[in-house]
Protein backbone atom coordinates (compact mmCIF):
# COMPACT_ATOMS: atom_id res chain seq x y z
CA UNK A 1 0.00 0.00 0.00
CA UNK A 2 1.30 3.42 -1.03
CA UNK A 3 1.18 6.63 1.24
CA UNK A 4 1.30 10.11 0.84
CA UNK A 5 3.55 11.52 3.48
CA UNK A 6 3.43 15.19 3.21
CA UNK A 7 6.34 17.11 4.80
CA UNK A 8 5.65 19.93 7.30
CA UNK A 9 7.67 22.99 6.89
CA UNK A 10 9.86 24.17 9.53
CA UNK A 11 9.58 28.20 9.82
CA UNK A 12 13.22 29.20 11.93
CA UNK A 13 14.54 32.39 12.17
CA UNK A 14 15.94 34.16 9.41
CA UNK A 15 15.94 37.63 10.42
CA UNK A 16 17.98 40.37 8.09
CA UNK A 17 18.52 43.75 8.84
CA UNK A 18 19.24 45.79 5.91
CA UNK A 19 18.60 49.26 3.94
CA UNK A 20 16.95 51.69 6.19
CA UNK A 21 17.58 49.37 9.72
CA UNK A 22 20.88 48.87 8.40
CA UNK A 23 21.50 52.53 8.92
CA UNK A 24 20.24 52.21 12.45
CA UNK A 25 22.12 49.71 13.33
CA UNK A 26 25.73 50.82 12.06
CA UNK A 27 24.94 54.32 13.69
CA UNK A 28 24.30 52.85 16.68
CA UNK A 29 27.52 51.22 16.66
CA UNK A 30 29.87 53.80 15.06
CA UNK A 31 28.44 56.86 16.66
CA UNK A 32 28.91 55.52 20.44
CA UNK A 33 32.23 55.78 19.82
CA UNK A 34 33.10 58.68 22.81
CA UNK A 35 35.20 60.76 20.43
CA UNK A 36 32.21 60.57 18.44
CA UNK A 37 29.16 60.46 20.41
CA UNK A 38 30.49 63.53 22.91
CA UNK A 39 31.15 66.04 20.07
CA UNK A 40 34.64 65.60 19.37
CA UNK A 41 34.91 65.51 15.81
CA UNK A 42 33.22 66.28 12.48
CA UNK A 43 31.52 63.26 11.26
CA UNK A 44 30.95 63.05 7.39
CA UNK A 45 28.23 60.65 6.44
CA UNK A 46 27.22 59.28 3.44
CA UNK A 47 31.11 58.90 1.61
CA UNK A 48 30.39 56.21 -1.12
CA UNK A 49 34.48 56.03 -1.68
CA UNK A 50 36.25 58.84 -1.30
CA UNK A 51 35.19 62.63 -0.46
CA UNK A 52 38.17 65.27 -1.28
CA UNK A 53 38.65 68.00 1.81
CA UNK A 54 39.39 71.42 0.52
CA UNK A 55 41.62 73.82 1.79
CA UNK A 56 41.88 77.53 1.15
CA UNK A 57 45.16 79.61 2.10
CA UNK A 58 45.72 83.21 0.97
CA UNK A 59 48.39 85.31 1.71
CA UNK A 60 48.31 89.20 3.62
CA UNK A 61 45.21 90.53 2.76
CA UNK A 62 45.19 93.85 3.76
CA UNK A 63 47.50 96.61 1.84
CA UNK A 64 46.97 100.33 1.63
CA UNK A 65 44.39 102.19 -0.34
CA UNK A 66 44.82 103.20 -3.85
CA UNK A 67 42.73 104.53 -6.67
CA UNK A 68 43.12 101.34 -8.79
CA UNK A 69 42.20 98.01 -7.72
CA UNK A 70 45.67 95.87 -7.09
CA UNK A 71 45.29 92.48 -6.69
CA UNK A 72 47.89 91.96 -3.45
CA UNK A 73 47.35 88.48 -2.58
CA UNK A 74 47.89 84.95 -3.32
CA UNK A 75 45.29 82.34 -2.99
CA UNK A 76 46.20 78.55 -2.52
CA UNK A 77 44.09 75.50 -3.08
CA UNK A 78 44.88 72.22 -1.60
CA UNK A 79 43.23 69.23 -0.71
CA UNK A 80 43.35 66.21 1.49
CA UNK A 81 41.18 62.73 0.55
CA UNK A 82 38.93 61.14 3.00
CA UNK A 83 38.68 57.39 1.93
CA UNK A 84 36.65 55.23 4.22
CA UNK A 85 38.08 51.72 4.77
CA UNK A 86 35.35 48.62 4.32
CA UNK A 87 35.60 46.79 7.45
CA UNK A 88 33.24 43.77 8.30
CA UNK A 89 31.75 41.64 11.39
CA UNK A 90 31.71 38.03 10.91
CA UNK A 91 29.80 35.75 13.88
CA UNK A 92 29.00 32.03 13.93
CA UNK A 93 27.59 29.87 16.76
CA UNK A 94 25.48 27.06 17.26
CA UNK A 95 21.86 26.83 18.65
CA UNK A 96 22.70 23.71 20.58
CA UNK A 97 24.90 26.20 22.72
CA UNK A 98 21.88 28.01 23.98
CA UNK A 99 19.79 25.19 24.61
CA UNK A 100 20.84 25.03 28.22
CA UNK A 101 21.60 28.21 29.65
CA UNK A 102 20.23 30.39 27.73
CA UNK A 103 16.03 30.65 27.64
CA UNK A 104 15.84 27.31 26.65
CA UNK A 105 11.93 27.12 26.80
CA UNK A 106 12.16 30.61 24.36
CA UNK A 107 13.79 28.56 21.47
CA UNK A 108 11.19 25.55 21.64
CA UNK A 109 11.12 21.83 22.18
CA UNK A 110 11.27 21.05 18.50
CA UNK A 111 14.61 19.81 17.15
CA UNK A 112 14.24 22.22 14.59
CA UNK A 113 14.65 25.00 17.43
CA UNK A 114 14.91 28.55 17.08
CA UNK A 115 17.49 31.25 18.05
CA UNK A 116 16.10 32.58 21.81
CA UNK A 117 14.34 35.97 20.13
CA UNK A 118 16.21 37.98 23.47
CA UNK A 119 19.55 36.89 22.46
CA UNK A 120 19.41 37.75 18.89
CA UNK A 121 18.79 41.31 20.49
CA UNK A 122 21.48 40.66 22.72
CA UNK A 123 23.84 39.80 19.98
CA UNK A 124 23.17 42.43 17.71
CA UNK A 125 23.52 44.69 20.60
CA UNK A 126 26.74 43.37 22.10
CA UNK A 127 28.09 43.57 18.31
CA UNK A 128 27.28 47.01 18.13
CA UNK A 129 28.98 47.90 21.47
CA UNK A 130 32.19 46.05 20.16
CA UNK A 131 32.23 47.87 17.04
CA UNK A 132 32.11 51.27 18.61
CA UNK A 133 35.02 50.54 21.11
CA UNK A 134 37.01 49.50 18.39
CA UNK A 135 35.99 52.33 16.05
CA UNK A 136 36.99 54.44 19.41
CA UNK A 137 40.32 53.44 19.58
CA UNK A 138 40.63 53.13 16.00
CA UNK A 139 40.42 56.94 15.30
CA UNK A 140 42.97 57.69 17.46
CA UNK A 141 45.60 55.21 17.10
CA UNK A 142 44.83 52.80 14.35
CA UNK A 143 47.22 51.68 11.86
CA UNK A 144 45.79 50.96 8.35
CA UNK A 145 48.21 48.13 8.40
CA UNK A 146 46.83 45.82 10.92
CA UNK A 147 43.50 43.83 10.03
CA UNK A 148 40.09 45.88 10.94
CA UNK A 149 41.94 48.98 11.26
CA UNK A 150 42.68 52.50 8.86
CA UNK A 151 45.09 54.99 10.13
CA UNK A 152 44.31 56.77 13.23
CA UNK A 153 45.38 60.46 14.09
CA UNK A 154 48.26 60.06 15.78
CA UNK A 155 49.86 57.87 13.39
CA UNK A 156 48.33 60.69 10.54
CA UNK A 157 49.82 63.09 12.31
CA UNK A 158 53.07 61.94 13.40
CA UNK A 159 54.03 60.79 9.69
CA UNK A 160 53.17 64.24 7.89
CA UNK A 161 56.05 66.54 7.47
CA UNK A 162 52.86 69.48 7.05
CA UNK A 163 52.80 69.73 10.68
CA UNK A 164 55.10 72.05 11.57
CA UNK A 165 58.00 70.32 13.58
CA UNK A 166 57.69 72.85 16.51
CA UNK A 167 54.32 71.95 16.84
CA UNK A 168 55.41 68.34 17.44
CA UNK A 169 56.74 68.55 21.06
CA UNK A 170 57.91 65.19 23.21
CA UNK A 171 57.95 64.98 27.13
CA UNK A 172 60.28 62.00 27.94
CA UNK A 173 58.98 60.48 30.89
CA UNK A 174 55.28 59.49 31.64
CA UNK A 175 52.23 61.59 32.59
CA UNK A 176 51.86 61.61 36.14
CA UNK A 177 50.30 63.82 38.42
CA UNK A 178 53.34 65.15 39.81
CA UNK A 179 54.27 66.43 35.82
CA UNK A 180 51.12 66.68 33.97
CA UNK A 181 50.87 70.54 34.28
CA UNK A 182 54.23 70.82 32.85
CA UNK A 183 53.53 68.20 29.99
CA UNK A 184 50.43 69.99 29.35
CA UNK A 185 51.97 73.25 29.02
CA UNK A 186 54.66 72.14 26.59
CA UNK A 187 51.55 71.09 23.71
CA UNK A 188 49.44 74.31 24.91
CA UNK A 189 52.64 76.72 24.52
CA UNK A 190 52.76 75.84 20.94
CA UNK A 191 49.46 76.13 19.68
CA UNK A 192 49.59 78.73 16.72
CA UNK A 193 48.63 82.29 17.62
CA UNK A 194 45.55 82.54 15.37
CA UNK A 195 44.08 79.15 16.99
CA UNK A 196 44.70 79.74 20.83
CA UNK A 197 40.80 81.42 21.56
CA UNK A 198 39.05 79.06 19.20
CA UNK A 199 35.45 78.33 20.06
CA UNK A 200 35.75 75.07 18.75
CA UNK A 201 39.67 73.99 20.32
CA UNK A 202 40.11 71.69 22.34
CA UNK A 203 43.11 69.94 23.19
CA UNK A 204 42.18 66.00 23.19
CA UNK A 205 43.82 64.16 25.49
CA UNK A 206 44.25 59.98 26.70
CA UNK A 207 42.31 58.61 29.54
CA UNK A 208 46.18 58.67 31.81
CA UNK A 209 46.61 62.51 31.03
CA UNK A 210 43.33 63.29 32.10
CA UNK A 211 43.48 61.16 35.66
CA UNK A 212 46.76 62.81 36.58
CA UNK A 213 45.18 66.50 35.78
CA UNK A 214 42.30 66.01 37.96
CA UNK A 215 44.61 64.39 40.69
CA UNK A 216 46.45 67.19 40.63
CA UNK A 217 44.10 70.13 40.66
CA UNK A 218 43.08 67.83 44.15
CA UNK A 219 46.05 69.13 45.36
CA UNK A 220 48.45 66.34 44.95
CA UNK A 221 50.29 67.95 41.57
CA UNK A 222 53.38 71.21 42.02
CA UNK A 223 52.98 74.64 40.91
CA UNK A 224 51.33 76.27 43.73
CA UNK A 225 47.94 74.01 43.58
CA UNK A 226 48.15 73.42 47.62
CA UNK A 227 47.51 70.83 49.28
CA UNK A 228 43.82 70.93 49.73
CA UNK A 229 43.24 71.44 45.77
CA UNK A 230 40.61 73.10 43.84
CA UNK A 231 38.40 74.79 45.94
CA UNK A 232 39.88 73.65 49.12
CA UNK A 233 38.41 70.18 48.45
CA UNK A 234 40.65 67.39 47.75
CA UNK A 235 40.01 64.84 46.36
CA UNK A 236 36.34 65.22 46.19
CA UNK A 237 36.42 68.12 43.68
CA UNK A 238 35.59 66.65 40.73
CA UNK A 239 32.50 65.36 39.29
CA UNK A 240 32.60 64.53 36.08
CA UNK A 241 32.30 67.97 34.86
CA UNK A 242 33.92 69.55 32.16
CA UNK A 243 37.82 70.25 32.25
CA UNK A 244 39.78 73.22 30.78
CA UNK A 245 43.62 73.71 30.53
CA UNK A 246 44.84 77.49 30.63
CA UNK A 247 41.72 78.39 28.70
CA UNK A 248 41.58 75.70 26.04
CA UNK A 249 38.81 73.01 26.83
CA UNK A 250 39.99 68.95 27.49
CA UNK A 251 37.71 66.14 25.56
CA UNK A 252 39.04 63.25 27.39
CA UNK A 253 39.40 60.13 24.62
CA UNK A 254 39.18 56.47 25.52
CA UNK A 255 40.29 55.50 22.58
CA UNK A 256 43.55 57.25 22.94
CA UNK A 257 46.97 55.50 23.79
CA UNK A 258 48.79 56.89 27.50
CA UNK A 259 50.73 59.82 27.60
CA UNK A 260 49.15 61.81 23.92
CA UNK A 261 47.35 64.48 23.47
CA UNK A 262 46.64 66.49 20.29
CA UNK A 263 45.75 70.05 19.99
CA UNK A 264 43.29 71.28 17.06
CA UNK A 265 39.69 72.52 16.18
CA UNK A 266 36.68 70.20 15.89
CA UNK A 267 36.01 71.51 12.71
CA UNK A 268 39.48 70.65 11.46
CA UNK A 269 38.98 66.36 12.44
CA UNK A 270 36.58 64.42 10.29
CA UNK A 271 35.42 61.51 10.71
CA UNK A 272 33.79 60.02 7.06
CA UNK A 273 31.51 56.66 7.08
CA UNK A 274 29.17 55.32 4.36
CA UNK A 275 27.06 55.12 7.47
CA UNK A 276 23.59 55.24 5.17
CA UNK A 277 24.70 53.37 2.00
CA UNK A 278 23.22 50.80 0.54
CA UNK A 279 27.19 48.63 1.13
CA UNK A 280 25.74 48.83 5.07
CA UNK A 281 24.30 45.75 5.92
CA UNK A 282 23.42 43.74 9.28
CA UNK A 283 22.27 40.23 9.15
CA UNK A 284 21.00 37.61 11.54
CA UNK A 285 21.05 34.10 9.49
CA UNK A 286 19.68 30.95 10.68
CA UNK A 287 21.41 28.47 8.38
CA UNK A 288 18.59 25.69 9.06
CA UNK A 289 17.27 26.36 5.38
CA UNK A 290 20.01 26.67 3.64
CA UNK A 291 22.49 24.07 4.96
CA UNK A 292 20.29 21.99 7.32
CA UNK A 293 23.12 23.11 10.31
CA UNK A 294 22.20 24.98 13.17
CA UNK A 295 24.59 27.48 12.77
CA UNK A 296 23.37 31.19 12.87
CA UNK A 297 25.77 33.78 11.45
CA UNK A 298 25.78 37.32 12.29
CA UNK A 299 27.42 39.54 9.35
CA UNK A 300 28.13 43.08 9.48
CA UNK A 301 29.56 45.70 6.86
CA UNK A 302 30.45 49.27 7.18
CA UNK A 303 33.07 51.70 6.43
CA UNK A 304 35.19 54.12 8.33
CA UNK A 305 37.77 56.57 7.97
CA UNK A 306 39.39 59.35 9.44
CA UNK A 307 41.10 62.38 8.40
CA UNK A 308 42.14 65.99 9.10
CA UNK A 309 41.98 69.39 7.23
CA UNK A 310 44.98 71.81 7.71
CA UNK A 311 48.06 70.24 8.83
CA UNK A 312 49.55 73.75 10.60
CA UNK A 313 46.39 73.84 12.73
CA UNK A 314 47.34 70.77 14.80
CA UNK A 315 49.86 70.08 17.66
CA UNK A 316 51.02 66.76 18.92
CA UNK A 317 52.41 65.57 21.92
CA UNK A 318 54.12 62.20 22.26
Amino acid sequence: MKRNIQLGTTTNITTTYAGEFAGEYIAAALLSSSTIDDGGITVKPNIAFKEVIKKVETGALVSDATCDFDPNSTISLTERIIEPSELQVNLAMCKKDFKSDWEAVAMGYSAFDNLPPKFSDFIIAHAAAQVAQKTEQTIWQGVNANAGEYDGFIPLITADAGVPAAQKVGGGAAVTAANVIDKMGLIVDVIPSALYGKEDLYLYVSQNVARAYVRALGGFGANGLGAAGTNSLGTQWWNNGSLTFDGVKIFVCPGMSDNKMVAAEKSNLYFGTGLLSDRNEVKLLDMADIDGSQNVRLVMRFTAGVQYGISSDICLYS
